[in-house]
């Protein structure tokens, strides 16, 4: 595990029935990991989670006090299954309340009494809770505690996300230096083993491909201590080569 003992850590929560009867394919997951992971956070876990309260709660209780944050996408639109907001007050013991910023900007938008109602749903946060800023124009997300509740919508989620750049405590940035080569896993699984015992502090894992009719392997070093990624990289390589096979040094942070 990439320096743990000072790593800032992160859960995702996917909420929406849609992604797991696979209606709506999740790409929010993607860039959460990746914005965050270049802020010194790292995503430790993850859960895709359906729009039931009493699932919403005891998940959020239960992970909110393991991870240093949680991030949740979904469920605070206008409709009667968007019900985030509700079970995050529910999860904290507090109340729900229409914050009056986010209903001023509902309002800007003029609409019939009853489109207008069914769009003050997204002013309800818990009391208590700060706003994430939507610079999409939209409804705000909000934040409690270390919980921030952001929209399921990926470009929405995107500025959410982008309006807490400097807000959030950070760790080591973790980096990562690949190695290709073209061989099964197996015949490097013992070396590779014997590479990561001797080295705790980095996280040493292989990912085979079937490339130009040919199996391979990537063998992908992560860790926030970039001299020891090329040094173990070159332990690596040297495993590689004791096999019989050529290694291909990608370097740092490469698109393996």
């Amino acid at each position: 595990m990439p320096n743990a003992q000072n790593a800032v850590t992160a859960c995702v929560l996917i909420i929406g029935n849609e992604i797991l009867s696979g209606r709506t394919q999740d790409i929010n997951l993607n860039h959460i990991a990746k914005t965050l992971g270049n802020w010194g956070i790292q995503i430790k876990h993850c859960r895709v989670i359906p729009d039931v309260e009493a699932i919403i709660v005891d998940t959020v209780n239960e992970v909110r006090g393991e991870f240093d944050y949680v991030f949740t996408t979904g469920g605070i639109g206008p409709t009667h299954d968007d019900i985030t907001a509700v079970c995050i007050a529910k999860a904290f013991g507090v109340e729900i309340i229409e914050h009056p910023d986010i209903a001023v900007r509902i309002r800007k938008r003029p609409a019939p009494d009853d489109i207008m109602a069914s769009r003050l749903l997204m002013a309800r946060v818990p009391k208590g809770a700060t706003l994430i800023d939507n610079p999409s124009g939209g409804p705000q997300g909000f934040a409690m505690e270390n919980v921030h509740v952001m929209a399921g919508i990926p470009s929405v989620m995107q500025a959410m996300l982008s309006t807490l750049e400097g807000q959030l405590k950070s760790g080591p940035i973790i980096r990562s230096h690949t190695v290709r080569a073209f061989t099964g896993e197996s015949s490097i699984a013992d070396a590779l083993a014997k590479i990561q015992q001797e080295h705790p502090d980095s996280d040493v894992g292989s990912y085979p491909f079937f490339r130009d009719e040919r199996y391979g392997t990537n063998l992908v070093i992560r860790g926030a201590d970039i001299d020891q990624l090329q040094q173990i990289a070159k332990l690596v390589m040297a495993a590689v080569t004791a096999i019989g096979e050529t290694p291909e040094d990608l370097g740092l942070d490469a698109d393996s």
